[in-house]
């Protein structure tokens, strides 16, 4: 016969965990029953109740009664504690020794009465032994019984402390990871029109003079818009999409500066693939042409490289200003918004530096391959 469709499957993960669980406890009885058994022994020959010559006969006494005592408490005051600690914690424990003192009791008669069967002692002792046990029974009963519930408690609420301490931590990387995604998505938001407002200006100063050449641009701007709008989905892109829109972006600046601008890009081919921050290799050409060759009449030559050093990447741009220090930088601007996206991105291993190497100003972008 066929199952239904929308019939649940049983769950065999569940069973098998319960299977694990009754065999972990059972094997823990087992040990405790042992345990107890060489505890009674050890101490009815310290106190001077049996002699060395009666050690088997007493052991196998114990072992009988640690048995019929020990498991029929180890299950009960296992579904007690899963059952009534959330509903009555301060009832269980009263109710967990009301079943030890019935467990000890029971288990006293049924173990003499097991004695009395293999032929150990006579039956007309049965009675006699009963009362002379069962007060050292139960307080051996209580004693270990309690003992090891306050221990199985302790356990479970350590295991639930630290299984809530976990999902707390969870819970807070988690919060963590969407603030940073949220702030790296504002700083995003807030460079793409910047830049695109620096194009649109190039292309409208070339608008009265060259509008040929302004139609032209208009077309590697389509192309910049393209990259823009994904890589405002994006928190990185291969290094060669950057590298396609700086080489766009420069050739709409050369347009507007002419002669004034030249540019070289030494960038292995071996790079193309490394992740960069979209627009983060672009802003420092931006800024090389909005502060250097804007601002002197000779113009400048932007050199750009890349390079991999002791898996860190390290891309830099070079001009021939008077160079700045990143302390000036303020968040508003498109260094400060990279400073801030690195930090997102990479924490203290993403840097950005600015030194002054042979007349020329290097801004050096550098963070984990």
């Amino acid at each position: 016969m066929k199952r239904e469709a929308n019939m649940p499957m049983p769950n065999l993960s569940g069973k098998s965990e319960l299977n694990a669980g009754f065999a972990t406890m059972l094997f823990r009885v087992i040990l405790v029953v042992c345990a107890a058994t060489l505890i009674v022994v050890a101490l009815f020959l310290s106190l001077g109740i049996i002699r060395l010559s009666e050690t088997g006969i007493n052991a196998l006494t114990a072992f009988f009664y640690c048995v019929t005592i020990g498991i029929p408490s180890a299950f009960l005051l296992h579904w007690l504690g899963h059952r009534y600690t959330e509903q009555y914690p301060r009832l269980v424990v009263l109710m967990q020794t009301l079943a030890l003192l019935c467990t000890a009791t029971i288990g006293c008669l049924m173990a003499n009465l097991f004695l009395q069967i293999i032929g150990l002692f006579q039956s007309n002792t049965y009675w006699f032994r009963f009362r002379a046990n069962l007060p050292f029974t139960i307080v051996v009963t209580l004693v270990i019984g309690l003992s090891m519930t306050a221990y199985q408690t302790l356990l479970f609420k350590l295991q639930a402390a630290t299984l809530e301490l976990r999902t707390r931590q969870v819970e807070q990387e988690r919060a963590y990871k969407l603030l940073a995604e949220a702030q790296l998505s504002s700083l995003e938001s807030r460079i793409h029109p910047h830049f695109l407002f620096n194009t649109l200006n190039s292309i409208a100063a070339l608008i009265p003079g060259n509008p040929q050449l302004a139609e032209d641009t208009v077309g590697k701007l389509a192309s910049l818009l393209r990259f823009s709008l994904n890589a405002n989905h994006a928190s990185l892109v291969p290094l060669s999409q950057e590298l396609k829109i700086v080489r766009d972006y420069l050739e709409i600046e050369k347009t507007r500066f002419g002669p004034r601008l030249s540019y070289q890009i030494a960038v292995p081919a071996a790079l193309e693939d490394v992740e960069v921050p979209p627009l983060a290799l672009q802003s420092l050409v931006e800024n090389s042409v909005k502060h250097v060759v804007s601002q002197r009449s000779q113009g400048a030559t932007i050199q750009i490289a890349g390079s991999k050093e002791s898996n860190r990447i390290r891309l830099e741009v070079l001009d021939d200003g008077p160079g700045f220090s990143l302390d000036a930088i303020t968040p508003e601007h498109g260094l400060g918004n990279l400073l801030a996206r690195l930090e997102l991105l990479y924490g203290g291993a993403g840097r950005l530096e600015v030194t002054r190497e042979n007349e020329k100003t290097a801004v050096r972008l550098s963070f984990p391959a």
